[in-house]
């Protein structure tokens, strides 16, 4: 596997300090279950980390995506295999309904098209429940600060599923604005919305906006998808981006 790609996936413990976050904040988090002993573990479990605040549960998609309107959390941990409309279905009407907040997967399921397609729909990370506790729950402060959370042993899976061969790579990239370009370049070399912001000095809104927009002309809607796919083009630096 490319080097490049593979350091996409390679867990970087990052402090709050360096996540751009002031040292008073706390990431809300919202949990999609159906099974009510696993999420009164995963509470306990934040309960033990003051950096996190758990602010909304649910137990269906159907409530998740009411609930994820309302409150807006940072993340949304979120169950692939729940009865009804399962996690999948969930995920796609949270970004089809513009839901902000990052979304990880939090399953038993190892299936290497569940991992895919879950990105492919905008997951922003993929954990396992059979995880440690202490894992879980560092993967979960690593997502909270904008970077990737994904079970170890399903790194080398995605990224291979992802890099794939794109002849229009070039022509794809001429499509974007200088600043698109700019926060592609940046989201491929892992740094959240709020680093971006700062590198850039611009606000976190319009990161947002740029990435929306970015997604959108490359027909992805994961910004881990874009990132493997970036890293993955060859791209004259001496071309004119004057537009």
């Amino acid at each position: 596997m490319d080097a490049m790609v593979k350091s996409l996936f390679r867990f970087k413990p990052i402090s709050t300090i360096e996540a751009g976050l002031p040292m008073t904040s706390s990431a809300t988090i919202m949990m999609v279950d159906d099974h009510p002993l696993f999420r009164k573990g995963l509470k306990q479990l934040f309960a033990m980390e003051p950096s996190l605040e758990l602010v909304a549960e649910a137990s269906s998609g159907e409530e998740a995506l009411e609930l994820a309107k309302q409150h807006e959390p940072d993340l949304i941990l979120l169950d692939l295999n729940m009865r009804g409309m399962d996690g999948l279905d969930t995920l796609r009407a949270m970004r089809a309904a513009d839901v902000s907040s990052r979304i990880v997967i939090l399953t038993v399921s190892d299936n290497n098209a569940d991992v895919v397609s879950c990105i492919r729909a905008g997951a922003d990370g993929y954990l396992l429940k059979d995880m440690e506790p202490e894992d879980i729950l560092d993967q979960v402060i690593q997502a909270t600060h904008g970077k990737l959370a994904i079970s170890q042993r399903l790194t080398e899976i995605l990224a291979s599923a992802l890099r794939k061969p794109d002849n229009s790579g070039a022509d794809t990239l001429s499509t974007l604005t200088s600043r698109e370009y700019q926060i592609l370049k940046l989201i491929a070399d892992g740094l959240s919305n709020k680093l971006i912001a700062r590198e850039l000095d611009i606000s976190d809104a319009t990161v947002k906006v740029h990435v929306k927009h970015l997604l959108k002309k490359l027909g992805m809607r994961s910004r881990v998808e874009a990132a493997v796919w970036m890293v993955n083009q060859k791209r004259p630096e001496s071309q004119d981006r004057s537009h």
